[in-house]
């Protein structure tokens, strides 16, 4: 497909999407995200792809809100508060573009892998804490930083980035909007690996194409076992789960494959389909 807002490309069984606005530091509009969007949902049906890395083209992986779409947005809200008065308020509700639709496909997604190469600021963040794994360059910059201009954290993010960073510093970084750099970003947990920014894109790539080589859906059972079971308090459920799709998976042909491919020292051969 052709699109204006992003480059993409493959490396083997990798897909790789660059975020391509760098004028603007990428940052994100309803079109950057719908190519996005539309482009993992391709490679989420494309056997020969099996894991996918978004970057950032330019000094910015992604820098927050297009300034362009708030104006648009500030427009629609003060037309529904006009209305509240005439009618009262009405329930808020998530949209299709919020956490009911951005996150759960992203966590059902192939396995997705963050490159930061720069600022990843407000959804520029909460967009990817999604991912199944974040590496940023040196010169990555993260912050949460709705609470600057009066807003909330959006995509789930209040969740997510306590589970990645822990409560106290989902904490810090939710209340002061405070930039945290690649190596606080490391010690924190929010990312897995920091490199220098001539090697990020390879550094991802290669983590990318160590997932991608796996059994297919091994790693997809892998992808819900990790969304499903670390929040459920019950470890009977957790064990039946993880039990349910054990025995699946040990009467697929990719385990067999496995096996055999250990006997006769030969790389394995996973059926895509």
């Amino acid at each position: 497909m052709a699109y204006e807002h992003i480059l993409t490309e493959t490396a083997g069984r990798v897909g790789i999407i660059r975020f391509n606005r760098p004028e603007k530091l990428n940052a994100m509009n309803d079109q950057l995200r719908e190519e996005t969007l539309t482009q993992i949902g391709i490679w989420n049906e494309d056997d020969s792809i099996g894991a996918i890395v978004v970057t950032g083209e330019g000094r910015a992986f992604c820098s927050g809100a297009d300034l362009d779409d708030f104006a648009v947005r500030e427009e629609r809200n003060r037309e529904a508060t006009a209305a509240s008065f005439r009618t009262g308020p009405q329930p808020m509700r998530w949209t299709a573009g919020g956490a009911r639709g951005i996150t759960p496909f992203l966590m059902t997604s192939k396995p997705t892998i963050a490159a930061v190469n720069g600022y990843s600021v407000g959804i520029g963040l909460t967009f990817i804490l999604p991912f199944d794994i974040r590496i940023a360059s040196t010169d990555a910059l993260f912050s949460i930083r709705f609470i600057r201009v009066g807003l909330m954290p959006e995509l789930g993010s209040t969740r997510l980035l306590a589970q990645l960073v822990g409560l106290g510093n989902a904490a810090d970084m939710c209340l002061t909007g405070r930039m945290v750099t690649a190596a606080e970003a490391l010690r924190m947990g929010l990312v897995i690996k920091v490199t220098e920014p001539d090697n990020l894109l390879e550094a991802a790539v290669e983590k990318a194409t160590e997932i991608a080589n796996n059994p297919p859906q091994a790693v997809m059972f892998v992808k819900e076992l990790l969304r499903q079971n670390p929040l459920d308090p019950d470890i009977d459920r957790v064990g039946e789960r993880e039990g349910i799709r054990d025995q699946i998976a040990r009467r697929h042909p990719d385990h067999a494959e496995a096996l055999a491919a250990l006997m006769e020292k030969r790389a394995p051969k996973f059926g895509r389909g």
